[in-house]
């Protein structure tokens, strides 16, 4: 157990074994009490304490000494929710939750008291103003919480007793109807018997079911003209009719809040604008300050560690990451994106007691893309990383008071939940049986092809990542039946089908247990003569056989519906390339040059030739027919040569729906760089596109990533860099590699390559060069010199390196691991220095650090030195902002000769930049070595 956690367990047992009747005045555990208790020096325990009141887990009391207490027994034993963890003693615990706020439902609301007051406090008087509240007009982007905040404006309404107990909030989103206004005027008022065809009988409106209450209209920009006139006429008068009347004898008393998207000058009347006397408007998330920011973000964590009743660790590059990936989404996109998060974490860590890990490799690219926004801008930068500081963040679940969000989350494969929801829901909608199955039909295939994403974990095998959800007896069958399908059917089935089957055969266990029968919708859904079929009809007398039991037709079905949603379709993981040119048959001429010399007739390169007579529309609705009749779902990139044919790509990506890139200046020499690593390497478009952009033909150029592969060095010797993708990682590998290697003089290419096909592609490079050496997280079966990458970081893998580079000459010319070091140090120091430029620190902290080892006779191991340069840097920034840390642990306990060693080794910051470190900073500093 860590540190950390076991000092968390003392005060959580000490914690739920203090007397009720004790919890007065200030109460807890001290550092020293715990230092003693468990054997850790107090300065670590102080350290790891302010840690864990910062992750929200315990409550710290001020005073001498200072306390700590459990905070979810503190919760429990007192009746109340905590937001911030740190008070004078208990009694101010109990008075900063006064009656009136803890029913105020606006107190939950973040942003209350900042950003969002104004509005609070309009909201406020609506509900209160005499005699029956003033109609509102709530105004923001989509995803800012407009809904929120008007179910917000009913509950407050209730607590002042302006609505009654069991008042009705109504809802209705104008948009559902706006292409028939009739319909729509008619849901809002009601309508009478023979009011149009098919009103059989009278029928009340929205406005009588809301009487008494609150009538939310979203999206209320879409009503018609006249229907704005009506809901104003109401407004004035209460009095309405339904359609089909002549006379407004008909009498509501409803508070209505209107909310919309749009600037409510233009798309409203100006009567109905000047019939809402409260207008607000809700500012975007992006707009709203860090602290909120982070505040949220925690929120919507806690809400989902509450769904799954266990902790939620979240690494602070994810939060940043996040904090930066707000857009025009607002809250509404970021709530989507922390389930995902949260499901694929859970996914991860089912099995695991401690809790679940949402980190920074799982986000996708756009939210990994954030961190990179967020960097971009200092300022918010530091706001977010002084307020988060170093650990990871753990979301505990809050308790059972804790209400945030609608509806519950599914992380767990569930297909009788994904047909039998939709069946019912199509139901009620008095949709056809033959159109539902239709319809569960295709959702079924969207829902198992989004389920397995065969490129998202390619360091944990499928039958790894099923064995933390299902058991081994379970997964063994499942093997020996995918394995029959593939020979059945004749096709790659393997690791989609294993993975979705899995799942899916132990759900059908669970309800044969339960005795809980399927949906029998299903049945028919699959074309009765159809292969997928007739093989699983044979799948489920397997499953008879080895489980003893009967399986019924409809589970047939839904097997035969896995199968047709399983099947791997390579051509969806390619790159779908076009390649566009002036001329009659320009396109079509350097298209079939590139397939004969790359031995290909591959349909995923198109040709598409634009006549000079021809208009740029005709040409793109050629492109967009060609590229409908093929798959295309990782993308398209068109290779133009240049005029309106490289400004299609927007509107070609707006009609079908997926990624477009363009580049210029097209030729057969990129024409077949492009086939090549679309096909060979796997390439998606962004990284085709950027490996692209900077291609220049096959002669002298630059070498970049798979280029690599086609510069020869005199002797035909090159370097392999091996990581989970080939990207990412293994791009930042290469550089480090490539510059270790240009420091010894020995400028070899270095080639990155993936986990998947690993061997495969080690022989391919082998045919034409000679691979030194191999560098990475695996070791390759072919028989080349290994250096794992821990060596490398730990610096004696960069030693290694170069003797077999060099051939065993003397490579002695700069300390072990200096450039490692020096590369990674940089690598932090951009993200954390705002005043100081780390490439003028750099060197300095290289010169400290030589002088460090040269004053203590005995080196220090590479994690180690580039935590220690890392801090020195940011303490070299602290003196200029003459901010330094204040040293709260025992002096005696340091050896006098570390911290000499220190001072004497920064004497060149006095040198060179005439800056002096606080006294403090060389005992964190001390401590480290």
């Amino acid at each position: 157990m860590k540190r950390g956690e076991r000092i968390y367990s003392y005060i959580e047992e000490k914690s739920e074994a203090w007397p009720e009747e004790m919890l007065k005045g200030r109460v807890g555990f001290g550092a020293q009490e715990i230092a003693e208790a468990l054997g850790i020096l107090r300065n670590n325990v102080s350290k790891e304490l302010n840690a864990l009141q910062r992750q929200g887990r315990i409550v710290k009391f001020s005073g001498r000494p200072v306390l700590y207490f459990d905070r979810g027994c503190l919760e429990s034993a007192l009746g109340v929710t905590l937001g911030e963890c740190q008070f004078d003693d208990v009694e101010a615990i109990c008075q900063s939750k006064t009656p009136q706020e803890l029913e105020n439902p606006f107190a939950r609301l973040i942003g209350a008291d900042r950003s969002l007051r104004r509005q609070v406090e309009q909201a406020k008087a609506a509900i209160l103003y005499p005699p029956d509240g003033l109609h509102t007009l709530i105004v923001g982007q989509t995803g800012v919480g407009k809904t929120l905040f008007a179910h917000m404006m009913f509950e407050y309404g209730k607590v002042m007793h302006r609505f009654a107990a069991d008042a009705p909030f109504v809802t209705f989103n104008c948009a559902d109807y706006y292409d028939n206004p009739q319909l729509l005027i008619s849901h809002i008022f009601g309508y009478v018997k023979g009011a149009f065809t098919g009103a059989d009988q009278s029928k009340a409106g929205l406005v009588e079911e809301a009487d008494g209450g609150v009538l939310f209209l979203d999206e209320i920009h879409r009503l018609p003209p006249e229907g704005q006139e009506m809901i104003f006429y109401f407004m004035d008068t209460g009095t309405f009719n339904r359609l089909g009347e002549t006379q407004r004898s008909r009498r509501a008393k409803v508070l209505i809040i209107g909310a919309t998207t749009e600037d409510p000058d233009s798309a409203l009347t100006k009567t109905f604008v000047r019939r809402i006397p409260n207008l607000m408007k809700i500012p975007p998330l992006a707009e709203r300050s860090t602290d909120e920011k982070l505040d949220i973000i925690k929120l919507m964590f806690q809400d989902e560690a509450q769904r799954v009743k266990k902790p939620i660790r979240v690494g602070v590059e994810t939060i940043k990451a996040l904090v930066g990936s707000i857009g025009s989404g607002n809250a509404g996109q970021l709530k989507s994106n922390i389930k995902l998060l949260c499901a694929q974490a859970f996914l991860n860590g089912i099995d695991s007691p401690e809790g679940i890990e949402v980190d920074f490799k799982m986000l996708p690219q756009q939210i990994r893309s954030g961190l990179l926004t967020l960097s971009a801008n200092r300022q918010a930068l530091t706001e977010v990383t002084k307020a988060l500081g170093s650990d990871s963040c753990i979301i505990v679940p809050p308790g059972p008071d804790f209400l945030l969000t609608d509806g519950a989350s599914g992380a767990e494969f569930n297909l009788y939940q994904v047909v039998e929801a939709k069946v019912d829901l199509l139901k009620g909608e008095g949709i056809s049986s033959d159109l539902i199955k239709q319809i569960l039909a295709a959702d079924v295939n969207v829902y198992v092809r989004n389920l397995y994403n065969k490129k998202a974990s390619v360091n944990m095998t499928t039958r790894e990542r099923l064995l933390k959800i299902v058991d081994a007896s379970l997964v063994d069958f499942a093997e020996q039946v995918a394995l029959y399908v593939q020979k059945r059917m004749n096709a790659s089935y393997h690791d989609r089908f294993l993975y979705a089957f899995s799942l899916h055969l132990s759900a059908f266990l669970k309800r044969v247990k339960s005795k809980d029968a399927a949906h029998k919708e299903l049945e028919g859904a699959v074309p009765q003569d159809s292969l997928c079929l007739e093989v699983a009809t044979e799948i489920g007398s397997l499953i008879g056989k080895h489980y003893r039991l009967e399986v019924p037709r409809v589970e047939i079905e839904y097997i035969a519906l896995l199968l047709e949603s399983s099947q791997e379709d390579e051509r969806d993981d390619r790159v779908v390339i076009v390649v566009a040119t002036h001329g009659q048959s320009t396109a079509t001429s350097m298209v079939e040059v590139a397939q004969r010399l790359f031995g290909t007739t591959d349909v995923s390169v198109l040709a598409v030739d634009m006549p000079l007579e021809v208009r740029p529309q005709a040409v793109l609705d050629k492109m967009a027919a060609m590229l409908q009749s093929v798959p295309c779902l990782k993308g398209v990139l068109i290779l133009a040569d240049m005029g309106s044919l490289c400004n299609l790509g927007p509107s070609l990506e707006k009609r079908l729906d997926v990624p477009v890139r363009t580049i210029d200046m097209v030729s057969t020499p990129l024409i077949l760089e492009a086939m090549r690593k679309a096909e060979l390497a796997g390439m998606d478009l962004d990284g085709l596109y950027d490996s692209l952009a900077s291609f220049h033909g096959y002669e002298a150029r630059d070498v970049t990533q798979d280029e690599a592969l086609e510069k020869v060095t005199d002797d035909g010797r090159v370097v392999v860099t091996i990581c989970s993708t080939g990207k990412g990682t293994a791009l930042k590998l290469k550089s480090l590699i490539e510059e270790i290697l240009r420091g010894a003089g020995q400028p070899l290419p270095v080639i990155p390559v993936g986990l998947v096909k690993l061997e495969e592609h080690l022989r391919e490079i082998a045919e034409s060069h000679r691979i030194v050496a191999a560098v990475g997280v695996k070791k390759p079966a072919l028989r080349i010199p290994f250096i794992p990458l821990e060596a490398i970081i730990g610096g004696e893998g960069e030693n290694a390196l170069l003797e077999l580079v060099a051939g065993g000459h003397d490579t002695s010319h700069q300390r072990q691991g200096s450039r490692v070091v020096q590369s990674l140090c940089a690598e932090s120091l951009c993200k954390f220095l705002t005043y100081l430029n780390p490439e003028k620190v750099m060197p300095l902290l290289m010169e400290f650090d030589e002088r460090l080892e040269a004053g203590r006779r005995e080196p220090l191991p590479n994690p180690l030195r580039i935590r220690l340069l890392v801090h020195c840097g940011c303490a070299l920034e602290r003196c200029v902002v003459r901010k330094p840390l204040h040293y709260g642990g025992s002096l005696a306990e340091l050896r006098t000769e570390k911290v000499e060693a220190l001072k004497a080794a920064a004497e060149i910051f006095s040198e060179k930049l005439h800056l002096t470190l606080a006294a403090d900073e060389y005992y964190f500093m001390a401590e480290m070595i």
